[in-house]
Formats: structure tokens, C-alpha cells, sequence
């Protein structure tokens, strides 16, 4: 029977593939590059993996930190990988050379780097950490052009929007604020409580919109610019870890986030209604990635797993 074109086109499930194993502890991030021919993997084994994201074998790592990596970011170009890690310095790292050579180390965080993003035009780095501030860097020099008191507790997420103007930050004092990237300042409050913790925070691709994880098992959409919350996602679980969530859009808009229950859950953007968990992980999955061009999705396990998981979808 011929569909009107108000129905949705059905939903075509995700498959395991395959599962990438390179870690000896917790995966604290995954994260394809923004061109799709690489995916990394950051761990608190101190070390990044870098890997062929259509091969799916490790091409190197970049070794370097002292301590556990908690986040990693690409530069637009996929040339470069930001790390944050517990030794209290950001990395910058040729991604691309054989090596894995260490470019830069920031330094001036006094705790725990927990979360780092590049810009879109990547001549700027946004850092959140432990001491409760956000430090925003000049790539060409390392240098730190703003430290922010952003929070009373430890930031949690740090994200740029799609001109770069403004960076969204998450934090276990229970709000996310809205920055100007240029000055520092503080633009808008978009969540003020002090239950539940935020744990993630990202700005939608059209830079329209917020999601914003909470430790109480929700996923919310925001309306930036209003600061009212459009849809809720749940059904996964989230009380504990900050679990990483993202926006899936080469086929149809699909909110994916990990869960305590070891699976990967997948919402319609639009309805809200839960499409698919993926099961197979043995643990906690902290972190998702979906690919920027194909029907791909990565996802990685704490302690317990230690791998990343490749799920695609049959065209």
C-alpha cells in the first residue's frame, strides 16, 4: 500500500559488527573523526587508540599522559585530537603521523581535566575540570585565554556551538550556563537546580537546541533561545556515571546515548518514542559516536568491557 508522505519511514534496526579491543582499563570516550576515515578511543589506561573507521583495525596510539584520559576532541580538519586527562593537562596530538606526536600540553587546570572540546574553526579549545572552571585556549600558541569559575562543582561538559559564538557547560552543581566563547562571559542559566547533577551537555547540530543529560535516568532537548525544554528521552539508566549522548542524522534524527545497563539506546528525535537498545556490552556504556556520513555507531564499555562496540545499519 502506497505511504502518505506524513508517515515516517519505517525504522531499519542496527546490527553488531564487530568489537574493538586495545584497552587495559575503563574506555572513558570513543569518537569518530568529523571526515569518518578514523575513530579514537581514549581510556584510563593513560593511552588513545586510534583506528581505521572502515577497516576497523588500530592503526597507533598516542601515548603520553600520566594518568587517565577522560575526553578526547577531533579538530574539524581530522588532522588533531585534543585529550583531557586526570594529570591536570590537555594534549594536542598529531592524530595523523605514525608516532602519535604529542604537539602541545596545556597546563593551568589545578584538578582533574574532565571534558574538552575543539571549535568548529579549531583555532580554539574549551576545557572543563574538577577545579570547577572552564579554560578556553588558543590552539597556535597553548595559550589560556579565559579561566572561568563556571560552577561550584566539578564541569562535567564543555560544547561549542556551530559558528563557535557560544560554549554550553554542564555541571554536578546541578546547572548548565551558556557562555559567550569571545569574552567569557556568562550569557543565560538554561538549568539551575541543585538535583539532579547535570552530566552532559551538547549543543544540537543546527545549533538550535541543547541536550542535556541529568543523573536521574533523563535526556532532555532544550530550546537555547526560549530556555524551555521541548522532549524528554528515557529508558535508559543513568544515576551514576556521566554518560555521553550525541545526535544521530544520516537517516532520519535519532537521539543515542549509553546506559548503567549495559546497552545503547536510540530515540526518535521527533516522537521521542525509544526505536532500539543494543545489547552485547558487558558493562556500563560511557560514551556513543555516531559516524558523520554513514549509518554507523560506536560505543564503548567501562571497566568491566574495555572494548568498543561497531553497530551499523543495512541500507
Amino acid at each position: 500500500m502506497a505511504s502518505s508522505g506524513q508517515e515516517a519511514a519505517p525504522y531499519t534496526p542496527y546490527r553488531y559488527l564487530k568489537t574493538l579491543r586495545a584497552h587495559e582499563r575503563s574506555i572513558s570516550c570513543v569518537k569518530f573523526s568529523n571526515d569518518g576515515t578514523l575513530l579514537a578511543s581514549a581510556s584510563l589506561d593513560k593511552t588513545i587508540a586510534i583506528w581505521s573507521s572502515s577497516a576497523l583495525t588500530l592503526l597507533h596510539r598516542l601515548v603520553g599522559h600520566s594518568e587517565g584520559i577522560s575526553d578526547l576532541s577531533w579538530s574539524s580538519d581530522s588532522h588533531y585530537i585534543c585529550s583531557a586527562s586526570d594529570d591536570r593537562t590537555l594534549r594536542i596530538w598529531d592524530a595523523r603521523s605514525a608516532k602519535g606526536e604529542c604537539v602541545k600540553t596545556l597546563r593551568g587546570h589545578s584538578d582533574l581535566v574532565f571534558c574538552v572540546n575543539f571549535n568548529p574553526q579549531s583555532n580554539l579549545i574549551v576545557s572543563g575540570s574538577f577545579d570547577e572552571t572552564i579554560r578556553i585556549w588558543e590552539v597556535k600558541t597553548g595559550k589560556c585565554l579565559h579561566s572561568i569559575k563556571a560552577h561550584s562543582m566539578p564541569v562535567t561538559s564543555v560544547h561549542f556551538n556551530r559558528d563557535g559564538s557560544l560554549i554550553v557547560s554542564g555541571s554536578h552543581d546541578g546547572s548548565c550556563k551558556i557562555w559567550d566563547s569571545a569574552t567569557g562571559a556568562c550569557l543565560k542559566t538554561l538549568i539551575d537546580d541543585k538535583v539532579p547533577a547535570v552530566s552532559f551537555a551538547k549543543f544540537s547540530p543546527n545549533g538550535k537546541f541543547i541536550l542535556v543529560a541529568t543523573l536521574n535516568d533523563t535526556l532532555k532537548l532544550w530550546n537555547y533561545s526560549t530556555g524551555k525544554f521541548l522532549k524528554i528521552y528515557s529508558g535508559h539508566v543513568n544515576k551514576t556515571y556521566c554518560i555521553t549522548s550525541t545526535f544521530s542524522v544520516t537517516n532520519g534524527k535519532y537521539i543515542v546515548s549509553g546506559s548503567e545497563d549495559k546497552c545503547v539506546y536510540l530515540w526518535d528525535l521527533q516522537h521521542k518514542n525509544m526505536v532500539q537498545r543494543l545489547e552485547g556490552h558487558t558493562d556500563t556504556v560511557i560514551s556513543v559516536s555516531c559516524h558523520p556520513t554513514e549509518n554507523k555507531i560506536a560505543s564503548a564499555g567501562l571497566e568491566g568491557d574495555k572494548t568498543v562496540r561497531i553497530w551499523v545499519q543495512d541500507a
